[in-house]
């Protein structure tokens, strides 16, 4: 493992911090080896050398420790914007699990983004927090079809599996949902593919689901992800079929997007399952300020 040189590492969101109702980044890696062929943060822009090689921060655990100290207000650190949490390096390093340890310590919740089932190693630290601060797990699942999967995310857990995680945070009283996004135009934009996440996602015991029906292309990710359909996809002309209709576009929208909205609200309703961000933040937090005003 390469370690690099860091200052800080929990950073504070920029007001108001709507998405998810987290206060606080944390990224303890730098680079992502699960080689989805979607990912956004490969772009140019983020500045991030040789991508697919997972770096980890210098010294991370004594700079959670400090940031968190330094903190003037608690609340919650978010993690997995970047770079996955639970890379395989970390089964080893343990650098996430003993960082969620440190925000149980100085009294902040977590709300953690992943692909890997690695994250049922730390269920335990999970019930913990949520004794008193707000935690919430959010799984990223595009796709039921786990042969598609392996095409698009070759490194990571399987849907299947990723669902099977999602139960087991559910049971445990974990409030634990789906990331649906992105949902890749011309691939995973069906009825049927938005219908079977829904049923799982309901059998499974998610609290919520929170979609974006189309995905974001930019600068070299563009051209690395048409490279990467016409590796995977042979014959199939995906990449032409992005460029007739999207152009240089950044946002890249289904053509379907409306009718797909339209019917996952209507069974996400049926299913009560939150889909707007505003019930979600409310829900997960809801059991937190109960607590307090018990308290006091």
């Amino acid at each position: 493992m390469e370690y690099i040189p860091a200052k800080t590492i929990v950073t504070k969101t920029k007001a108001p911090a709507q998405w998810f109702g987290i206060d606080y980044n944390m990224n303890i890696y730098k680079g992502c080896c699960h080689g989805c062929i979607y990912c956004d943060s490969r772009s140019d822009c983020y500045q991030i050398e040789d991508f697919d090689r997972v770096r980890a921060k210098e010294n991370a655990l004594q700079i959670i420790r400090d940031d968190l100290r330094r903190k003037t207000r608690s609340g919650v650190v978010g993690t997995g914007a970047m770079s996955d949490p639970y890379n395989p390096a970390e089964k080893e390093l343990l650098l996430t699990r003993h960082a969620l340890e440190l925000c149980d310590a100085f009294g902040f919740g977590a709300a953690i983004a992943t692909k890997s089932t690695l994250l049922e190693r730390d269920m335990d630290i999970l019930q913990g927090i949520a004794e008193l601060s707000p935690v919430l797990v959010k799984v990223t699942v595009t796709t039921t079809d786990d042969n598609l999967a392996e095409k698009i995310e070759p490194h990571v857990s399987r849907p299947s599996q990723r669902l099977q995680m999602i139960k087991k945070l559910s049971q445990s009283g974990i409030y634990a949902g789906i990331l649906l996004m992105p949902v890749l135009p011309f691939l995973e934009d069906t009825i049927e593919n938005i219908g079977e996440i829904i049923r799982q996602a309901e059998a499974a015991g998610a609290r919520f689901i929170y979609p974006a029906f189309g995905m974001t292309l930019r600068g070299n990710q563009r051209d690395w992800y048409y490279h990467k359909l016409e590796e995977q996809f042979p014959g199939q002309k995906l990449a032409e079929k992005y460029r007739k209709r999207y152009g240089n576009y950044y946002e890249c929208h289904s053509p379907h997007a409306k009718k797909l909205w339209e019917y996952f609200t209507a069974e996400c309703m049926k299913r009560n399952i939150a889909y707007q961000m505003d019930t979600i933040i409310r829900q997960y937090k809801q059991a937190y300020h109960t607590e307090q005003l018990r308290l006091f």
